[in-house]
């Protein structure tokens, strides 16, 4: 059923609307809608008078938003931000779909973007947006169309599909290992051992595997994996790291194993997106292909 004309401003009421709620003032919102005062101005009348509902009071020559008209702006300037990102991805890819994904920096950069190429090659039609994320958001409040996510099944109002379980080793430098001659997991006990803000266990759960007590006493703390790498490859301490991270650092000799088992980590990589929405097609296309991509990864 079509909602009634009255209560779907245009885009010119919005747009001033909310540009008055967010600078300040009807001049504020002129310059950046290249408007008269006066304008913005009528503007603002006119939606007052289509709502049928006062959203400013006037004061001195000034408009101040009440509080309902404040949520109002926020739940438009969602609409308008959806509307220029469907705008531009429309103007970007005429001929396909787009998929708006967040990413973990970190796995981002390392895991998925190599793989990204052959994701593209095989489907030229789809447009891949992205944005990094380090906690779980609201749906409802981003524009994004999928996620990716690690830790449990947690993500409120979401649909999850795991990736792959994480599997940890400890890393440092051939320089810190040379420093300090490490023979066995217990050796580990009285050196820097740097800390990951969303993996606060990790270390535990290691020396808890190799039947040890971890010590009170850590490292430096870090709230994302990359700049953890970059200390350990420059003989800040012992990083412990995805296996899927750290294989190319190990690779390429900018960090070497320290004695001790690969150890299950404290979660899973999830893709997920909002529980009952419609599956778009690029959307149901990345998820087919991630899924391979990960299966094959951890068989690898």
């Amino acid at each position: 059923m079509a909602l009634p004309r009255r209560y779907i401003p245009s885009i010119s009421l919005l747009a001033a609307f909310e540009a008055v709620c967010r600078t300040g003032s009807t001049a504020a919102a002129a310059r950046e809608l290249d408007l008269t005062q006066g304008a913005v101005s009528r503007l603002i009348q006119n939606l007052e008078g289509q709502l049928g509902v006062t959203l400013f009071k006037r004061e001195r020559r000034r408009l101040r938003p009440t509080e309902p008209a404040l949520a109002y702006a926020r739940d438009v300037r969602k609409a308008l931000e959806l509307i220029a990102r469907a705008s531009l991805g429309l103007r970007a890819n005429p001929g396909g779909g787009v998929l708006s994904l967040a990413i973990l920096p970190t796995f981002g950069t390392r895991w998925l973007a190599p793989r990204l190429g052959a994701f593209l090659a095989a489907h030229p039609g789809i447009t891949l947006n992205l944005g990094t994320r380090l906690r779980p958001f609201d749906f409802d409040s981003e524009t994004f169309d999928a996620a990716i996510h690690f830790g449990i099944r947690m993500w409120p109002g979401a649909e999850h599909m795991p990736l792959f379980e994480e599997r940890i080793i400890a890393c440092c430098s051939a320089a810190f290992a040379a420093e300090h001659p490490m023979r066995e997991p217990a050796d580990l006990l009285d050196l820097p051992l740097l800390q990951l803000e969303s993996r606060p266990n990790a270390w535990g759960a290691w020396f808890a595997h190799h039947g040890l007590e971890a010590p009170h006493t850590q490292g430096m703390l870090f709230d994302q994996f990359a700049p953890m790498m970059q200390a350990a490859a420059h003989g800040v301490g012992v990083a412990l790291l995805p296996e899927f991270l750290a294989d190319a650092e190990i690779r390429e000799g900018r960090l070497i194993r320290t004695p001790g088992d690969i150890v299950a980590g404290v979660g899973t990589y999830y893709l997920v997106w909002p529980e009952g929405a419609e599956v778009t097609l690029p959307l149901a296309a990345f998820r087919d292909w991630i899924a391979a991509e990960a299966k094959a990864s951890a068989g690898a």
